[in-house]
């Protein structure tokens, strides 16, 4: 999936901190810090090189040390005032606080000692130098499903109990499952449940306002050993492939569908391919996107959707005069 620019600018304000604080580190050390590719760490510090304050000469963007560089090593000579204290104003403190209050309530009982003593230390002090303000604050996670779902969902992962899911799939087909819950996670718009499917025999997210019904089992969850990007969705590799050609308006579809490749062309186009096992979802998201593709390979593809864009004009029926 395309990263949405907004995680690599984290990323990136991230590894100034890391590398202000380590005098030169091979490439493939900071990637390894971050979870990317070498290749990518190479491209962030290209792009940090010509970043800095407004005037943005020479003297004013972030800069590293070439030589060290050219050897595969890092070395940070000069961050811009990136590493100094961050000041914070009220309502940003207060979004912290709520943001820590959502997290100590949604990870709190799962989080190992250490760590939930850092999260609670972390959000006492924020607590504290925000004052009256963050007194008011009542923090509740709006999880997307039935009310009766997300409860026994919630009480399966607090007591670390088996579930038995009866889940329907984009595909409109319903399955009965056994999981063991490992935890709720959510991105801009969806709920998912994280979990071990023991009839795959492996993790799967399942998207909770997809879930009919769930039932916490007397079975204790096993713990079960996840990929670090579990939370990820992955298509299935024996979709089919569709390569999409976009306009630079359609840059949404590369950063919010879960696609295999992007290719950017010189007029500003660009290509991404993507692994399609649901004709369905490829069929909305054409639709979707119809205003910005410039392509569709292969053209069975662009005709099956042409072909339910047809039906549902003329399911309206002539236009009066």
């Amino acid at each position: 999936m395309a990263e949405r620019a907004s995680d690599r600018l984290l990323r990136m304000l991230g590894m100034i901190t890391y590398l202000d604080r380590h005098a030169g580190v091979p490439v493939e050390q900071v990637a390894e810090q971050f979870g990317v590719t070498p290749a990518q760490v190479i491209d962030d510090v290209d792009t940090l090189w010509m970043t800095g304050t407004p005037g943005y000469f020479p003297h004013d963007l972030i800069d590293f040390d070439a030589a060290s560089y050219e050897a595969g090593v890092v070395r940070l000579t000069e961050s811009r005032g990136m590493t100094r204290p961050l000041r914070l104003g009220t309502r940003e403190a207060v979004a912290l606080v709520a943001a820590l209050r959502a997290m100590e309530e949604a990870l709190g009982p799962r989080l190992e000692p250490a760590r939930a003593a850092v999260l609670s230390s972390a959000l006492a002090k924020l607590t504290a130098a925000t004052g009256e303000a963050a007194a008011t604050i009542d923090v509740r996670l709006a999880v997307d499903g039935a009310p009766e779902v997300v409860e026994a969902l919630s009480a399966a992962l607090r007591d670390s109990r088996r579930l038995r899911l009866r889940y329907v799939n984009a595909a409109d087909v319903a399955s009965t499952r056994d999981v063991d819950p490992i935890r709720l996670v959510t991105d801009d718009e969806r709920s998912y449940l994280l979990a071990w499917c023991l009839r795959a025999d492996d993790e799967r997210l399942f998207r909770v306002d997809r879930i009919l019904r769930a039932e916490v089992l007397d079975d204790a969850a096993q713990p079960h050993r996840v990929r670090a990007d579990a939370e990820v969705f992955r298509p299935d590799p024996s979709g089919g492939l569709v390569t999409l050609h976009l306009t630079s308006q359609g840059r949404w579809v590369a950063e919010n569908v879960p696609v295999e490749a992007v290719r950017n062309h010189d007029d500003g186009t660009f290509e991404v391919d993507l692994r399609i096992a649901n004709r369905a979802f490829l069929r909305h998201l054409l639709l979707q996107a119809a205003d910005d593709i410039l392509e569709v390979r292969p053209a069975d593809a662009a005709a099956d959707v042409s072909a339910v864009a047809r039906a549902a004009l003329d399911a309206y029926g002539p236009l009066a005069d």
